[in-house]
């Protein structure tokens, strides 16, 4: 038990310190705003990986699959040989329309090769679908559907299911895993720099 003489000469002498040092209360006070910062980073970094752990996941996934040889159809690049092409543009366009029987509002005509053929693909007016015009003799066919794993790549790294909302969507989604990365570099550089700063 401490007499109530020097506990009052204890009590002054604190008091004293504390005006006489001032940075020492200033310090403690930016450590504690420190911490409390780290801590709020810390939960929205938790919080921002498990919002988009399944988004990155599915284009680093997709991404994996565009890359492996032959799993995605479009992956692999032929030269076109403008010898065989004997059907040009606007005649594609005349037998496209004839194939549907309308006059199609097509918005894009594309020369590609497929399956070893060139081959034009309008795409415009059948829905989802689009039309294949073989550039040598100039047969029209509807795209046949794609395979799974090409089905599961345009879903999973362009989000075409969401319609009307895939840019808002692809946007908001890269903007939370681009913050999600930083706020991780934060965390792990003011852990590094706070170990060596306290070895020093």
């Amino acid at each position: 038990m401490i007499p109530g003489g020097i506990a009052s000469l204890i009590l002054i002498d604190a008091t004293r310190k504390g005006r006489a040092f001032p940075h020492i209360r200033r310090r403690s006070r930016e450590q504690n705003l420190r911490r409390v910062m780290r801590s709020l980073i810390y939960k929205l970094h938790i919080w921002l990986g498990l919002i988009v752990a399944i988004p990155v996941l599915a284009w680093a996934s997709s991404g994996l699959l565009y890359a492996w040889p032959s799993a995605v159809e479009g992956g692999k690049i032929e030269r076109i040989d403008a010898t065989r092409v004997r059907v040009s543009p606007s005649e594609a366009l005349i037998k496209a329309n004839e194939f549907a029987g309308r006059r199609l509002p097509t918005t894009a005509l594309t020369l590609l090769m497929r399956e070893g053929r060139p081959v034009y693909q309008a795409i415009g007016g059948m829905g989802a679908d689009s039309l294949l015009i073989d550039a040598e003799t100039g047969v029209v066919v509807k795209t046949p559907p794609p395979a799974v794993l090409t089905r599961y790549f345009r879903q999973a790294h362009f989000y075409f299911f969401a319609g009307s909302w895939q840019v808002p969507l692809l946007i908001a989604v890269a903007a939370l895993a681009g913050i999600s990365a930083l706020s991780g570099l934060y965390l792990n550089l003011s852990m590094w720099f706070g170990r060596l700063f306290r070895r020093s």
